[in-house]
């Protein structure tokens, strides 16, 4: 069966997911990451992408994630018509990935930022990667050089981070410095070690 050592790795957008899965890296830990399978995903069906939100999303059969962004975040129905095409395809890659690491009987990341809200994935143990609120805007609008309606914006489709945080199994707290980050993800690779031995 798929996801028996898996551990879910989510948070919200830009609380400093893609950190974490460096140092779990680091570790040696295995990883799947569900946003690169996205955007091949993503590329792989390109025409589908153009069918559905115009041409000009594509260019030499690449989707520009920007442009095709700006049209699902503003409106849901369009969102709603990108994941209907997307989830399936992308579930079913992991999936595969996925019964093949279980093989290996030891512990692994599945990075899924929107694990809580597709509900999709039969992941027992899940790995929150917190920022407060304010940081996280912050850095958001750092990152994108968006302004903060945006910003807002974007992180207002997810469940609130401190809503994630009360489901998490393991958290790790990246509020502070890089360092303390990296004390963070050593502690929290030290429980679940502990708990899959």
């Amino acid at each position: 069966m798929a996801f028996t050592y898996a551990v879910a790795l989510t948070g919200s957008i830009a609380t400093g997911k893609s950190t974490v899965m460096k140092c779990f890296y680091a570790f040696g830990f295995e990883i799947i990451d569900a946003d690169k399978i996205a955007h091949e995903i993503l590329n792989e069906e390109h025409e589908a992408i153009a069918t559905l939100f115009g041409a000009d999303v594509v260019k030499e059969k690449k989707v520009d994630r920007k442009a095709l962004g700006s049209i699902v975040f503003a409106n849901e129905q369009k969102r709603k018509q990108l994941e209907s095409l997307l989830h399936p395809l992308i579930y079913a890659r992991i999936e595969r990935l996925a019964i093949m690491l279980d093989e290996k009987k030891k512990p692994y990341l599945v990075d899924i930022p929107l694990f809580f809200e597709g509900k999709r994935y039969p992941i027992e143990k899940v790995l929150v990667v917190y920022t407060p609120f304010d940081l996280q805007l912050q850095r958001l609008i750092q990152r994108e050089g968006t302004n903060q309606v945006e910003a807002q914006k974007r992180i207002d489709i997810q469940i609130s981070i401190e809503e994630k945080r009360k489901k998490a199994d393991y958290v790790i707290d990246n509020s502070g410095t890089l360092a303390e980050l990296e004390r963070e993800c050593t502690r929290v690779k030290e429980e679940i070690l502990g708990e899959f031995r």
